[in-house]
Protein backbone atom coordinates (compact mmCIF):
# COMPACT_ATOMS: atom_id res chain seq x y z
CA UNK A 1 0.00 0.00 0.00
CA UNK A 2 0.85 3.42 -0.88
CA UNK A 3 2.25 5.74 2.40
CA UNK A 4 -0.12 8.32 0.97
CA UNK A 5 -2.84 6.35 0.06
CA UNK A 6 -2.18 5.10 3.72
CA UNK A 7 -2.28 8.55 5.34
CA UNK A 8 -4.55 9.88 3.41
CA UNK A 9 -6.88 6.68 4.91
CA UNK A 10 -6.11 7.69 8.42
CA UNK A 11 -6.58 11.23 7.87
CA UNK A 12 -10.04 10.57 6.29
CA UNK A 13 -11.30 7.58 8.96
CA UNK A 14 -12.00 10.06 11.99
CA UNK A 15 -14.67 11.62 10.38
CA UNK A 16 -16.16 8.28 10.17
CA UNK A 17 -15.36 6.37 14.15
CA UNK A 18 -12.29 8.15 15.89
CA UNK A 19 -11.43 4.88 17.75
CA UNK A 20 -11.45 3.16 14.52
CA UNK A 21 -8.67 5.55 12.73
CA UNK A 22 -6.31 5.38 15.99
CA UNK A 23 -6.48 1.39 16.12
CA UNK A 24 -5.73 1.75 12.62
CA UNK A 25 -2.75 3.49 12.86
CA UNK A 26 -1.64 1.55 15.56
CA UNK A 27 -1.61 -1.53 14.10
CA UNK A 28 0.35 0.23 10.88
CA UNK A 29 3.08 1.25 13.46
CA UNK A 30 2.79 -2.09 15.30
CA UNK A 31 3.51 -3.97 11.62
CA UNK A 32 6.12 -1.49 10.23
CA UNK A 33 3.87 -0.43 7.41
CA UNK A 34 5.42 3.51 7.49
CA UNK A 35 7.18 5.43 10.29
CA UNK A 36 5.61 5.62 13.48
CA UNK A 37 6.07 9.54 13.71
CA UNK A 38 4.00 9.95 10.19
CA UNK A 39 1.42 7.97 11.18
CA UNK A 40 1.13 9.81 14.17
CA UNK A 41 0.71 12.90 12.57
CA UNK A 42 -1.69 11.55 9.83
CA UNK A 43 -3.86 10.42 12.76
CA UNK A 44 -3.62 13.52 14.32
CA UNK A 45 -4.73 16.04 11.55
CA UNK A 46 -7.55 13.90 11.03
CA UNK A 47 -8.71 13.80 14.97
CA UNK A 48 -8.05 17.63 14.95
CA UNK A 49 -9.88 18.20 11.97
CA UNK A 50 -12.92 16.01 12.26
CA UNK A 51 -13.37 17.62 15.82
CA UNK A 52 -12.88 20.89 14.93
CA UNK A 53 -15.83 21.52 12.95
CA UNK A 54 -17.83 19.96 15.38
CA UNK A 55 -17.82 23.29 17.64
CA UNK A 56 -19.55 25.48 14.97
CA UNK A 57 -22.18 23.13 14.45
CA UNK A 58 -22.89 24.41 18.18
CA UNK A 59 -22.63 27.72 17.26
CA UNK A 60 -24.86 27.92 14.54
CA UNK A 61 -27.21 25.70 16.33
CA UNK A 62 -28.04 28.96 18.32
CA UNK A 63 -29.10 30.79 15.62
CA UNK A 64 -32.64 28.49 14.93
CA UNK A 65 -35.45 27.93 17.25
CA UNK A 66 -35.19 23.90 17.59
CA UNK A 67 -31.82 25.08 19.97
CA UNK A 68 -33.86 26.16 22.15
CA UNK A 69 -35.80 24.03 22.58
CA UNK A 70 -32.61 21.67 23.10
CA UNK A 71 -31.25 24.14 25.60
CA UNK A 72 -34.32 23.37 27.72
CA UNK A 73 -34.00 19.62 27.97
CA UNK A 74 -32.52 17.52 30.97
CA UNK A 75 -28.71 17.57 31.25
CA UNK A 76 -28.01 20.95 29.01
CA UNK A 77 -27.21 23.21 32.04
CA UNK A 78 -25.04 20.44 33.32
CA UNK A 79 -22.94 20.29 29.87
CA UNK A 80 -22.74 24.35 30.06
CA UNK A 81 -21.36 24.28 33.42
CA UNK A 82 -18.66 21.59 32.66
CA UNK A 83 -18.01 23.51 29.51
CA UNK A 84 -17.59 26.93 31.15
CA UNK A 85 -15.82 25.65 33.98
CA UNK A 86 -14.38 22.12 33.75
CA UNK A 87 -13.35 23.02 30.15
CA UNK A 88 -9.99 20.90 30.10
CA UNK A 89 -11.67 17.85 32.52
CA UNK A 90 -14.54 17.76 30.18
CA UNK A 91 -12.98 17.69 26.92
CA UNK A 92 -10.32 14.83 28.32
CA UNK A 93 -13.73 12.78 29.69
CA UNK A 94 -15.05 13.54 26.23
CA UNK A 95 -12.02 12.21 24.43
CA UNK A 96 -11.34 8.96 26.35
CA UNK A 97 -15.15 8.16 26.60
CA UNK A 98 -16.80 6.83 23.13
CA UNK A 99 -20.07 8.24 22.67
CA UNK A 100 -19.73 11.61 24.81
CA UNK A 101 -17.21 13.65 21.93
CA UNK A 102 -20.18 14.95 19.68
CA UNK A 103 -22.30 16.21 22.28
CA UNK A 104 -19.23 17.30 24.16
CA UNK A 105 -17.54 19.27 21.53
CA UNK A 106 -20.82 20.75 20.23
CA UNK A 107 -21.68 22.30 23.67
CA UNK A 108 -18.49 23.51 23.27
CA UNK A 109 -19.94 25.67 20.78
CA UNK A 110 -22.84 25.96 21.80
CA UNK A 111 -22.06 27.82 25.21
CA UNK A 112 -19.19 29.65 23.57
CA UNK A 113 -16.35 28.19 24.47
CA UNK A 114 -12.73 30.36 23.41
CA UNK A 115 -12.47 28.89 19.54
CA UNK A 116 -8.43 28.71 20.14
CA UNK A 117 -8.68 27.62 23.55
CA UNK A 118 -10.78 24.24 21.94
CA UNK A 119 -8.76 23.66 19.27
CA UNK A 120 -5.58 23.37 21.46
CA UNK A 121 -7.07 21.55 24.04
CA UNK A 122 -7.97 18.92 20.95
CA UNK A 123 -4.52 19.00 19.68
CA UNK A 124 -3.28 17.65 24.05
CA UNK A 125 -6.12 15.20 24.08
CA UNK A 126 -5.66 13.86 20.81
CA UNK A 127 -1.57 13.44 21.36
CA UNK A 128 -2.55 12.14 24.86
CA UNK A 129 -4.96 9.74 23.26
CA UNK A 130 -2.77 8.61 20.61
CA UNK A 131 0.36 8.05 22.85
CA UNK A 132 -2.19 5.64 25.19
CA UNK A 133 -3.19 3.66 22.53
CA UNK A 134 0.77 3.61 20.33
CA UNK A 135 2.01 2.68 23.71
CA UNK A 136 -0.74 0.14 24.31
CA UNK A 137 -0.55 -1.67 20.98
CA UNK A 138 3.60 -1.65 21.17
CA UNK A 139 3.67 -2.80 25.16
CA UNK A 140 1.63 -5.54 23.92
CA UNK A 141 3.57 -6.70 20.58
CA UNK A 142 6.69 -7.02 22.41
CA UNK A 143 5.53 -9.14 25.10
CA UNK A 144 2.89 -11.50 21.83
CA UNK A 145 5.17 -11.44 19.70
CA UNK A 146 3.89 -10.61 15.75
CA UNK A 147 1.00 -12.47 16.18
CA UNK A 148 -0.51 -9.19 18.14
CA UNK A 149 -0.62 -7.37 14.50
CA UNK A 150 -3.35 -9.73 14.46
CA UNK A 151 -5.45 -10.12 17.41
CA UNK A 152 -4.42 -6.58 19.01
CA UNK A 153 -6.93 -5.20 16.66
CA UNK A 154 -9.85 -7.38 16.51
CA UNK A 155 -9.68 -7.37 20.52
CA UNK A 156 -9.69 -3.95 20.95
CA UNK A 157 -11.97 -3.02 17.94
CA UNK A 158 -14.52 -6.23 19.25
CA UNK A 159 -14.45 -4.39 22.90
CA UNK A 160 -15.31 -1.00 21.53
CA UNK A 161 -18.06 -2.18 19.27
CA UNK A 162 -19.60 -4.00 22.68
CA UNK A 163 -19.24 -0.48 24.71
CA UNK A 164 -20.95 1.11 22.27
CA UNK A 165 -23.55 -1.43 22.16
CA UNK A 166 -24.35 -1.40 25.59
CA UNK A 167 -24.59 2.20 25.62
CA UNK A 168 -27.31 2.35 23.01
CA UNK A 169 -29.18 0.17 24.39
CA UNK A 170 -29.14 1.12 27.72
CA UNK A 171 -29.90 4.75 26.11
CA UNK A 172 -33.13 2.97 23.99
CA UNK A 173 -34.29 0.92 27.36
CA UNK A 174 -34.07 3.95 29.82
CA UNK A 175 -33.73 7.15 27.46
CA UNK A 176 -30.82 8.13 29.30
CA UNK A 177 -28.41 10.25 27.58
CA UNK A 178 -24.88 10.46 28.41
CA UNK A 179 -24.80 12.74 31.12
CA UNK A 180 -28.15 11.56 32.66
CA UNK A 181 -26.76 10.34 36.70
CA UNK A 182 -25.55 14.54 37.03
CA UNK A 183 -28.76 15.74 35.63
CA UNK A 184 -30.77 13.96 38.13
CA UNK A 185 -28.99 16.27 40.57
CA UNK A 186 -27.51 19.17 38.98
CA UNK A 187 -29.79 20.22 36.37
CA UNK A 188 -30.78 23.44 36.69
CA UNK A 189 -32.44 26.57 35.02
CA UNK A 190 -30.51 28.81 32.70
CA UNK A 191 -31.43 32.34 33.10
CA UNK A 192 -29.55 35.09 31.78
CA UNK A 193 -27.89 33.16 28.72
CA UNK A 194 -28.90 34.92 25.53
CA UNK A 195 -31.65 33.58 23.72
CA UNK A 196 -32.60 31.31 26.49
CA UNK A 197 -35.22 32.76 28.05
CA UNK A 198 -38.38 32.76 25.94
CA UNK A 199 -36.78 36.39 24.15
CA UNK A 200 -36.48 36.37 20.42
CA UNK A 201 -33.59 34.16 18.53
CA UNK A 202 -29.90 35.71 19.00
CA UNK A 203 -29.97 36.24 15.11
CA UNK A 204 -33.42 38.84 15.58
CA UNK A 205 -31.93 40.59 18.66
CA UNK A 206 -27.79 41.19 17.13
CA UNK A 207 -30.26 42.92 13.97
CA UNK A 208 -32.52 44.77 15.99
CA UNK A 209 -29.00 46.45 17.64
Amino acid sequence: MSWWVLFGALFLTPFLQEDFGVILAATASLAGTAPTILLVAAILCGLVASDAWKYWMGRLARRYEWAHKFAEKPGVSVAGDLIRKEFLQTMLTARFVPGTRIPTYIAAGFFKAHYPKYVLTLVFTASLYIGVVFSLFHTVGAVAGEEAIVWMPLVTISLLAAYILFRWINHRRRHEGVMTPLTKELDHPMPGMPGFEGTPLEKEEEEEE
